[in-house]
């Protein structure tokens, strides 16, 4: 039989650069010469059909993600094609999940029913808030409520699936500024959430902005606030928590990040995509331009690659298992039973159902917030020498 796959397709182009993203995307004015936005999705085609020669018959595609950067700049033709390609070169699951992701002002009502009409069944649109002076800071170029009218539009499309980004923690921000932003979301009737604590990544425009003193850096502990005021919200609407970042309605989580999150395979397509087969690890080169000339000479794009042991893989498992709802198998954590429990009764996690063969755990809404913490802990006491004692749980972002 096939084993489950994710294909995920990465449109290295953005209209602008927001202060805060270290993503693998361009501009116009950052691409240089040598790259073709227009003609660009006959490259990401061409290792499409390598990624067929390599795994096909072994594999289904049953989700797939086209992410960036804006993959909608490329327009609704272009990613209907790479869609159909894979349908080509694919065995394709009837219920096939098929994501975009999309920024606000880069869609119309008629592109949406375009890419509902090639096959598109979900969408994810960056909102981030309705504050102006919050989208200023993160230097978004989209008006307060123009994502949650592009949500309405895309329902209306016919999308199975809508789902609104936000980001909170920004050190302008205030908590009336997330309620107005949450009311937004839940008068859109979106059936998917995600909400990500803001980041200072270095080398962006707001790590520079933050070591220059114009800008303060974000709060750990403000962030916690205001993810306890999201989940709030959100669950008292209906949409609950499946992952420590992520809400939905009953049905409506993201099949494709789930596969992330139970570490199965997955193919990425397009610079600096990374794929997953079987504990083998590969990345692609990242500037557009280099990656466009390797497949158009037919080599592979990847440049790099790791063989992971089974001790990375049982870690990874533990690292990402543990931020869903469903949790880990405590057989699996390979840790003393007492230090689970001590974990349980410091709140942090949950043991379901309790001293049986098949109790899993499950982090609470505080280990939630230490998501990170826990994981770090339970593996450390993993590969604890007997008599050494636990390490205290530290203080971590909501992400």
């Amino acid at each position: 039989m096939s084993e489950p796959l994710s294909l995920y397709v990465h449109v290295p182009f953005c209209s602008s650069r927001c202060g805060y993203c270290d993503f693998n995307t361009y501009t116009a004015s950052e691409l240089g010469d040598g790259v073709d936005r227009a003609s660009f999705h006959t490259h990401l085609a061409s290792e499409i059909a390598m990624a067929a020669r390599t795994l096909a018959p072994s594999y289904q595609v049953d989700t797939v993600f086209f992410g960036g950067g804006t993959p909608t700049l490329i327009g609704a033709s272009a990613l209907c094609d790479l869609l159909a390609r894979i349908r080509d070169e694919f065995d394709v699951a009837a219920n096939v999940e098929v994501t975009t992701e999309a920024n606000p002002d880069s869609v119309d009502p008629q592109m949406l029913e375009e890419l509902v009409t090639g096959g598109f069944t979900r969408i994810s649109i960056g909102m981030q808030s309705v504050a102006p002076h919050v989208l200023a800071t993160l230097e978004r170029t989209h008006t307060p409520g123009a994502s949650s009218t592009v949500a309405i539009a895309a329902r209306a499309a016919g999308f199975d699936h809508v789902n609104l980004d936000l980001i909170y923690g920004t050190p302008t921000e205030s908590n009336d500024d997330v309620h107005r932003s949450l009311d937004e979301v839940l008068d859109a009737g979106v059936d998917h959430v995600s909400a990500y604590s803001l980041i200072v990544e270095d080398g962006t425009a707001l790590a520079r902005r933050v070591a220059r003193g114009e800008i303060a850096e974000p709060d750990d502990d403000v962030a916690a606030e205001r993810y306890e005021l999201i989940d709030d919200r959100l669950s008292h609407s209906g949409l609950r928590w499946y992952e420590v970042s992520n809400w939905s309605t009953p049905g409506s989580e993201c099949r494709h990040n789930l596969a992330y999150w139970r570490n199965r395979d997955w193919w990425g397509v397009g610079p600096g995509a990374h794929s997953h087969q079987a504990g083998r690890r590969w990345w692609n080169v990242k500037h557009p331009r280099t990656y466009a000339a390797r497949v158009s000479a037919g080599m592979s794009p990847a440049e790099g690659h790791e063989e992971t042991t089974s001790e990375q893989q049982r870690l990874e498992r533990l690292m990402m298992g543990l931020r869903v709802r469903e949790g880990v198998l405590a057989n699996e954590v390979e840790c003393p039973q007492s230090a689970v429990l001590d974990l349980a009764e410091r709140g942090l996690v949950e043991v379901e159902p309790a001293h049986e063969p098949a109790a899993r755990i499950i982090l609470t809404r505080r280990g939630r917030l230490l998501a990170d913490a826990v994981a770090r802990e339970l593996a450390v006491i993993s590969d604890a020498p007997a008599g050494l004692d636990a390490p205290t749980a530290k203080q971590a972002n909501p992400t």
